[in-house]
């Protein structure tokens, strides 16, 4: 079995982990929101200098665990993009020193094509399939035709749903991250506060931006009232909104494209709600729903050197002049 060490270093986490194969050896990551929470959000700059930090005590622990030595690594991997260029550089001047010493091959990974991949994890994907994106910066529905073949059919036109997330959840005083934090409030509450669902049309695109607003004019309304009101039934109304729009459009076009899969990753992947939303609409409409494991939602190394597999075995390398690409396309997943 092909052993690649993958390190992942796209936004504010530091991973590493060492796979054979499907086969996870190791995994360890370090989470920057600690330090990035007074904020309110991540800065890049921290992120970088963090990266730098911690990145030679990750790998050093991901081969401890693994009980692999670097040595016997047949390629080290990295995500070459999209994602914040300081912090992708990190990763990338590790892997590739990693390289040159040990004389082994570097594979730049697509970061989004490997959340979506991380499906693998949890069960076999059968092309073709459709997938649904969601994160703090990305909102898309990609079909997916074949090993590192990807077509972008539609996306966000403002807010990512991760980030409209944060947002609502700022409104609400629930601190960073937002996303974990409103979805557990919601489960408090009800959907009572009819809120307007965005682009509620035929189109493959989605809009989040026109519902943060109107989340902002309902909590100043209710401020001022004489009413009580709970922030978790706001919670439960704006999550109501908008999981069902991000159903509705993923499933119908499903059905329009006649994949038998549905496969749903990124960071917003682990919301509650949406994984049982979608797994109730997807048995109706006859179409496996795949989830990564949870442990693979987030940003992560694993799912970077599932991908790198891939990448190996069809002989797609890097080179020592490479660089990273912050708005590396999907559909270029195989050119740099």
């Amino acid at each position: 079995m092909t052993k690649i060490l993958a390190i992942e270093t796209s936004c504010d986490e530091t991973s590493v982990a060492i796979l054979s194969g499907q086969t996870i050896l190791s995994h360890v990551t370090f989470s920057q929101i600690n330090q990035h929470k007074q904020f309110g959000g991540v800065m890049p700059e921290l992120a970088s200098r963090l990266h730098t930090e911690v990145i030679t005590l990750m790998i050093d622990e991901a081969v401890k665990q693994a009980n692999t030595p670097l040595s016997t690594i047949d390629a080290f991997a990295f995500t070459r993009g999209p994602g914040l260029i300081g912090a992708l550089h990190v990763g990338l001047q590790a892997a590739k020193t990693l390289a040159l010493i040990y004389g082994k091959p570097c594979i730049p990974v697509h970061h989004l094509a490997a959340h979506i991949e991380a499906g693998h994890f949890t069960k076999p994907l059968i092309y073709p399939y459709m997938a649904l994106l969601v994160s703090g910066g990305h909102t898309e529905l990609i079909y997916v035709s074949g090993p590192l073949q990807y077509k972008r059919l539609g996306g966000t036109r403002d807010d990512a749903v991760g980030e409209s997330y944060d947002k609502v959840a700022r409104l609400l005083d629930l601190g960073y991250p937002g996303g974990p934090k409103l979805d557990a409030l919601a489960k408090l509450g009800q959907p009572r506060y009819p809120l307007p669902t965005p682009l509620n049309d035929d189109s493959d695109d989605f809009s989040f931006s026109g519902l943060k607003t109107a989340v902002y004019l309902l909590v100043e309304k209710l401020k001022v009232s004489s009413f009580p009101w709970y922030p978790e039934d706001i919670a439960a109304s704006f999550q109501h909104v908008v999981m069902h729009i991000l159903v509705k459009k993923s499933i119908r076009k499903a059905l329009a494209l006649g994949v038998k899969q549905l496969v749903v990753g990124g960071g917003v992947s682990a919301n509650s709600y949406l994984r049982s939303l979608m797994q109730s609409e997807g048995k109706k409409a006859l179409i496996d729903i795949v989830f990564p494991p949870m442990y693979a939602c987030t940003d992560n190394a694993a799912m970077i050197g599932l991908l790198a597999q891939v990448y190996y075995q069809t002989n797609l390398f890097g080179t020592m002049k490479l660089n990273a690409d912050p708005n590396w396309k999907i559909e270029d997943a195989k050119l740099f």
